[in-house]
């Protein structure tokens, strides 16, 4: 049954409070994290290069990728640190508790009681691999992104158009101008999304597999910490968990001839799935991005006699 089937079989099963109770929270959540990634990244961004703190649609030359990376990666922290207690509720997540209200009524009660049942020492378990997963995964993810769409574009423009002495073109302060085709810079901006997603699904995928072993060690934290423990045998418990992950990594790769094999076993169709909506996030996110820009002057670039114009 398709999502669009199921949704409606649901609505009819509990009615219309199935959506706000059960199937919004979810989605306000998804949307705020995204929301404050890329907040994150475009004011970092500003600070660590300053032409791209200007309201200015187009920014020359573009940011270099070192800058990009930190402002990604810094991004992903901050995105990572607000995101916690969201991860640590969707790992712990069981149907069976929320349907037929037989533990939690609806999601934003499962939200609330289970918050409170963890604490903030539950939220933590587990924490670290999701922040070096979002600093290298994101940091990767956007600087690909900048990259491909700026420093890649302009190199083909300039390369291809500066090339081109038989045009027969007119003058603009005695310098032939040449307009580069209007579908180019949508087409890079199509490779930099896709670019970028198979770049961040090589940090993400293998580090998304350890976390799944690393999960199955909640419960265990979750009954402890119901027992007032110092938070030196906290900490040693979680460090004991991660020793453990390692050992059960470690068995599951050499069963598999290598850590590369399993790490990466099943990449290609994953990326393949997670292409097509971390592509249309990012080219809507440019192009937001670009709408509430103001209109700066027409930028050139001088090559070989002729100025490539770019508005």
């Amino acid at each position: 049954m398709s999502s669009v089937g199921l949704l409606t079989n649901a609505v009819r099963t509990h009615g219309w409070g199935f959506i706000p109770l059960q199937l919004l929270p979810p989605l306000v959540a998804n949307t705020s994290v995204g929301a404050v990634l890329y907040t994150s990244y475009l004011q970092l961004i500003a600070r660590l290069y300053a032409p791209s703190a200007e309201s200015v649609k187009r920014v020359y030359p573009p940011p270099p990728p070192l800058k990009t990376f930190l402002a990604g990666s810094a991004a992903g922290a901050i995105q990572s640190v607000i995101a916690a207690p969201l991860d640590a509720l969707a790992v712990r997540f069981r149907p069976t508790d929320i349907l037929g209200g037989r533990k939690y009524g609806n999601v934003w009660q499962y939200g609330y009681l289970k918050t409170k049942e963890i604490g903030i020492r539950g939220i933590l378990a587990g924490w670290g691999l999701s922040l070096v997963k979002d600093c290298f995964g994101y940091g990767l993810f956007f600087a690909t992104f900048e990259y491909v769409k700026g420093q890649s574009y302009y190199a083909f423009i300039t390369r291809y158009y500066g090339s081109m002495r038989w045009w027969n073109l007119p003058e603009e302060n005695r310098v032939r101008a040449i307009r580069p085709h209007y579908a180019i810079e949508p087409f890079f901006l199509l490779i930099a999304g896709m670019t970028a997603s198979v770049a961040q699904q090589i940090i993400h995928h293998p580090i998304s597999l350890v976390q799944d072993i690393h999960h199955r060690s909640l419960p265990i934290f979750d009954r402890k910490n119901k027992i007032s423990v110092p938070i030196a045998h906290t900490v040693w418990m979680y460090a004991g968990a991660y020793r453990k992950t390692l050992q059960e990594c470690r068995i599951r790769a050499d069963a598999l001839g290598g850590w590369t094999r399993w790490l990466y076993r099943r990449f290609f169709w994953n990326t393949i799935r997670q292409v097509p909506s971390t592509s249309a996030g990012l080219i809507i996110f440019e192009l937001v991005r670009r709408r509430y820009k103001i209109e700066n002057e027409v930028m050139r670039i001088q090559k070989d006699g002729y100025s490539i114009v770019l508005r």
